[in-house]
C-alpha cells in the first residue's frame, strides 16, 4: 500500500509541548531525574533573577554525553517508552529534558562534558516559530555561553534555560516581582525536599538551590519514637512486585507548634493523607485515596507507601510529568484492604490517642482496645474484636473456650464504666417494649448462666439478670417474660 511520509509543523507542535502541564516545581524535578539517570551525586540549581531575562541553571557531576547522545537528548521523543530501560532509570519517553524546559522558557541550551571533552546543543523556540523548522542550534549563543561558565570535572553537564516567558513573564507586559520570583523558587525548593527525600536520605545524592543545601523532608516521620508502622506487603501485579508500607503517625498532642507544622507538610495534614506512590525512590504522587476512598480529617494520620519498579509505568499509567498515576485494578482491592485498617488505626489514634505501647509493633488490625459500637445493645462502646492480642489467644483456644471468653467480653463490654446508665430501676408494672438486639443479649446471658451452673432456678435467673449492668433499664416482669420465651432449662444445656 502506498505511503506518504508527513512531518509536523514545527511551530505548533513546539508550542503545543509547551503546554503539556507542567508546573515549574515539577519541570525542576523531571530535570533533576535526567541528572540521576546521569549517575550524578551532586546537583547544583541556580535560579537568578534580571530586570528583563532571568535565567535558571542546573549542573550537575554525572557522566555527560558524547555528541550522539546529545543529540538524541536534544531530539523530541528520542526513546520509545516501551523500551526495556536500565534499573533504577527515571526517564521513559525521551521528552523530559526538553517539555520541562519549554514549559519554563523559550530556550534550552546544554553544555556536557565526557571524558574531557566539551559538546554542545541549543533549541530557540523564537527560531524555531521564525523558520518554522525543527532547527536546532549546534552551539550555544554568545551572550548564554558567558553566563554559562565552564564544567571544572572530566565530565559533567549545565542545562541553561533562558527567555523564561512561562516562569517570570519575560519578554511580556508583566515581568513579576523579585518578591514573587523567590517565593517560586522557594516553592520549588519544599518541592524537591519531599520528591526526593527518599534518594537524598539512602543515597549519596546532594541537591543544591542558590548554593543551600537542601535537606530530605520524610512524609513518614521515621526518626519519630511514636510512630505506627505497619507490616510490609508484597503485591504481584502482571509480575510486577509492588511493595507497599503503611505508617500511622502520632497524634499531634506529641508535637510542638513548629514540628507539627513542619510534620504536615506543604499542604496540611488533610491533604498529605493518602497513598505516597515512589518508583525507584523518586515520589511520583501522593495526597488521595486514589478513588478508593474520600478524605476525612479523622484518617489524616494514616500515610501508605508504595514502591513501583520502573518497569510498571505502564499498568500504573504514568505520565511523561510523573505527577499523575492511576492504579491498576488488579491492585485495588489489596490497597483497599490495607488503607481500610490503617485508616482505622488512625481514626482511633485522632479520637481516643491510643498510648505510645504499640510504637514499634507490626500490626495487622487496629490496636484500640475500644472502639463505638454502632449498635442497639446499649453499649456506648464495645471491645475491639480484631485486636492482634486477642486474635492471639483466639487460634490457642479451643472451641468451647472461645464460647465462654466471647461471653465473659460481653460481661466487660456492659460493665464498662462508660456504658453504665446509672437510671432508675423501672417499677415492674408491666411487660415493657424491648428490641431484638437487648432480647437476644439476654438471652444469651441466660443460656450461659444455666449452661455453667451458676443458677438452678428462674428465680436465681431474674436476680442475677437484675443486677447486670446493660439490663438496667428492664423491670423484672420483662426478664421473666424474656426468659420465659426461650423456655431456659435449668441444670442443663438449653
Amino acid at each position: 500500500m502506498d505511503t506518504i511520509l508527513t512531518q509536523p509543523s514545527a511551530t505548533p507542535v513546539i508550542h503545543a509541548l509547551r503546554s503539556i502541564g507542567y508546573r515549574a516545581k515539577t519541570a525542576i524535578a523531571d530535570l533533576i531525574d535526567n541528572s540521576i539517570d546521569a549517575l550524578a551525586t551532586k546537583v547544583q540549581i541556580e535560579f537568578r533573577f534580571e530586570d528583563f531575562n532571568g535565567y535558571i541553571k542546573i549542573m550537575d557531576d554525572g557522566i555527560g554525553m558524547n555528541e550522539e547522545t546529545l543529540q538524541s537528548a536534544m531530539t523530541i521523543g528520542s526513546k520509545d517508552p516501551r523500551n526495556q530501560r536500565s534499573p533504577k532509570e527515571l526517564g521513559r519517553f525521551g521528552m523530559g529534558l526538553k517539555t520541562a524546559s519549554f514549559s519554563l522558557g523559550k530556550r534550552l541550551s546544554v553544555l556536557t562534558k565526557h571524558d574531557g571533552v566539551y559538546f554542545e546543543r541549543c533549541w530557540d523556540l523564537d527560531h524555531v516559530s521564525d523558520c518554522n523548522e525543527w532547527s536546532l542550534f549546534k552551539n550555544i549563543p554568545l551572550e548564554v555561553k558567558n553566563k554559562i561558565g565552564n564544567i571544572e570535572s572530566e565530565n559533567g553537564t549545565i542545562v541553561f534555560i533562558d527567555k523564561l516567558d512561562r516562569f517570570m513573564g519575560a519578554g511580556k507586559d508583566k515581568l513579576i516581582k523579585e518578591s514573587s520570583f523567590n517565593n517560586k523558587v522557594r516553592r520549588i525548593k519544599e518541592h524537591l525536599e519531599f520528591v526526593f527525600h527518599s534518594l537524598i536520605s539512602e543515597s549519596n545524592l546532594s541537591i543544591y538551590i542558590n548554593s543551600n543545601l537542601v535537606s530530605p523532608w520524610d512524609p513518614f516521620l521515621l526518626d519519630n519514637p511514636r510512630l505506627i508502622e505497619g507490616e510490609q506487603q508484597i503485591i504481584k501485579v502482571d509480575n510486577h512486585r509492588i511493595v507497599v508500607t503503611p505508617y500511622v503517625l502520632p497524634h499531634s498532642s506529641y508535637f510542638n507548634t513548629m514540628e507539627y507544622k513542619r510534620a504536615g507538610g506543604t499542604k496540611g495534614w488533610r491533604d498529605h493523607q493518602g497513598f505516597y506512590i515512589y518508583r525507584e525512590n523518586r515520589l511520583l504522587y501522593f495526597g488521595d485515596w486514589l478513588g478508593l476512598f474520600p478524605k476525612d480529617t479523622a484518617s489524616q494520620l494514616a500515610r501508605i507507601r508504595i514502591d513501583l519498579p520502573n518497569t510498571a509505568d505502564a499498568m500504573w499509567q504514568v505520565d511523561i510529568k510523573k505527577s499523575m498515576i492511576t492504579a491498576p485494578e488488579e491492585a485495588q482491592n489489596n490497597l483497599k484492604t490495607i488503607a481500610e485498617i490503617h485508616r482505622q488505626v488512625s481514626k482511633e489514634i485522632f479520637y481516643f490517642r491510643t498510648k505510645s505501647s504499640y510504637v514499634g509493633q507490626k500490626i495487622k488490625g487496629s490496636l484500640n482496645t475500644w472502639e463505638p459500637s454502632g449498635n442497639d445493645t446499649g453499649c456506648g462502646f464495645i471491645l475491639n474484636r480484631t485486636h492482634p492480642i486477642l486474635c492471639e489467644i483466639i487460634n490457642k483456644i479451643d472451641t468451647d473456650t472461645h464460647k465462654l471468653l466471647n461471653m465473659y467480653l460481653k460481661f466487660v463490654e456492659l460493665g464498662s464504666p462508660s456504658n453504665i446508665t446509672h437510671t432508675t430501676k423501672p417499677v415492674d408494672e408491666e411487660v415493657q417494649p424491648i428490641e431484638d438486639g437487648i432480647r437476644e443479649l439476654v438471652m444469651q446471658f441466660a443460656s450461659m448462666m444455666t449452661d455453667i451452673g451458676l443458677v438452678s432456678n428462674q428465680e436465681q435467673l431474674i436476680n442475677v439478670l437484675m443486677t447486670q449492668p446493660g439490663f438496667e433499664n428492664l423491670n423484672r416482669k420483662t426478664i421473666k417474660t424474656i426468659i420465659e420465651d426461650g423456655k431456659i432449662l435449668y441444670g442443663q444445656s438449653s
